[in-house]
């Protein structure tokens, strides 16, 4: 995928110099940048990406803009391109009217908890706004996530939501944002918002996978705690992590332009970026290094982790890694729903695998069950054939008599193996 990385900062190899004029430049500030890139490049970068969008809307040209330095540049830009990373009708949806007004929908479930976690958002930014704007915001953000759910009442929402959806609303605006959410909600974080937990803690169990695969002694270093201390990260696309607007907008640009599994590939090449910091820490005390890998280091190479990433996702798909950890995930998974496909799903698309995948998981958990009850009884059940197998054998020696009992001892224990193997003991 180099053409993701084909505008790239200007490099001294690209332009050979002298070495007193390379102290001479040593001494001079860094060039300027905007939104991540050099600045004189920005206009260029601006352009190529309007240039791209009237062309023909070529939405992995778009993806590979979104993924290089610098992503998607402004606001306005992301206003236009989002929603054609989310999907293929995810820029109609705003514009296309509802039947009914979502208010007048049944109530969700989780309604209460959304208040909660809408009365503690916009925390870190917008900056310097007033406490009567930043109540509008957070009517704003309730309408948008109320909506979602409402018009989706399967989807359970979870507590971190609201930091996704608080970028989008700032991005975006209400009006989309509320398409834009329905789109990832359905097509890339489907397993966050299913009935179990257990799809999200699946995709954990990718990071000691992909460690492993480029650092073994920093994954055996590691052994001692789950992964567990990726979820905040992970489960929120990082928004309730990261508190710089302008970080989170760029890392969306990157996220929305790839498929679900390469965010696990973006903690993993963050916990390698920090071994030094982690072999300090002693393997007997997981929960000191649980502690650390749960915060995310500052400040945050965005644009270096990002490209790491890259190379990593490339170089180790996630067909290769060890453990069988991708066959283990769920066909309906969006970690394998997505992959190799780009904006191109429907949210009628996304509910069909919602079912599918809420079907397999209640399957799931009655096999579960009823191997915990067989567990439960296993023990009980073998002292129940112990005690059939002396009284057994006690009626056919009291029946056969004592002078056959060569005989039909043999031929009793026989019976009661045949019996007990009738009742699965």
């Amino acid at each position: 995928m180099d053409d993701e990385y084909a505008i790239r900062p200007h490099c001294e190899e690209d332009n050979p110099v002298d070495e007193d004029h390379k102290r001479t430049s040593s001494q001079q500030p860094p060039p300027p940048t905007i939104s991540g890139i050099h600045a004189d490049r920005f206009e260029a970068k601006v352009a190529e990406i309007i240039a791209t969008l009237e062309k023909s809307a070529d939405v992995p040209r778009l993806a590979a803009l979104a993924t290089s330095p610098g992503g998607l540049v402004t606001d306005e830009l992301r206003r236009l391109i989002w929603p054609l990373l989310l999907g293929k009708d995810a820029t109609s949806c705003a514009q296309v009217p509802h039947s009914r007004d979502w208010r007048h929908l049944p109530s969700h479930k989780d309604e209460d908890q959304v208040q909660l976690d809408v009365h503690r958002s916009f925390v870190f930014y917008p900056g310097n706004e007033s406490e009567t704007q930043l109540d509008r915001r957070k009517e704003e953000l309730s309408d948008v996530i109320l909506e979602i759910l409402r018009r989706h009442p399967n989807l359970c929402y979870f507590q971190g939501f609201h930091d996704i959806v608080q970028v989008f609303l700032l991005v975006l605006g209400k009006d989309r944002a509320v398409s834009a959410s329905a789109h990832l909600s359905l097509l890339r974080i489907r397993d966050f918002m299913l009935p179990s937990l257990s799809p999200s803690l699946s995709h954990l169990q990718l990071l000691p996978a992909i460690l492993y695969s480029v650092d073994a002694k920093l994954c055996q270093h590691l052994s001692g705690t789950q992964p567990f201390f990726a979820l905040a990260a992970t489960l929120t696309l990082y928004a309730h992590e990261i508190e710089d607007y302008g970080d989170i907008a760029r890392l969306f640009d990157f996220l929305l332009a790839q498929e679900a599994v390469v965010s696990m590939y973006l903690f993993a090449v963050i916990v390698l970026s920090r071994r030094e910091e982690l072999f300090e820490i002693p393997a007997d005390e997981p929960e000191m290094l649980h502690f650390t890998l749960s915060k995310l280091p500052r400040p945050l190479n965005l644009e270096k982790l990002l490209r790491e990433t890259m190379m990593l996702f490339r170089d180790i798909p996630p067909e290769q890694l060890p453990f069988r950890s991708w066959k283990k995930i769920s066909a309906y998974s969006v970690l394998k729903t997505t992959r190799g496909s780009l904006g191109s799903g429907t949210l009628r698309e996304g509910e069909k695998l919602f079912a599918k995948q809420s079907s397999e998981l209640r399957k799931g958990e009655l096999r579960l069950r009823a191997k915990n009850i067989i567990q439960k009884y296993k023990r009980p059940a073998g002292s129940i054939g112990i005690a059939l197998l002396v009284g057994l054998v006690s009626f056919w020696l009291r029946r056969g008599g004592m002078n056959n009992m060569s005989d039909i001892i043999p031929r009793g224990i026989q019976k009661v193996c045949d019996f007990i193997k009738i009742l699965g003991v």
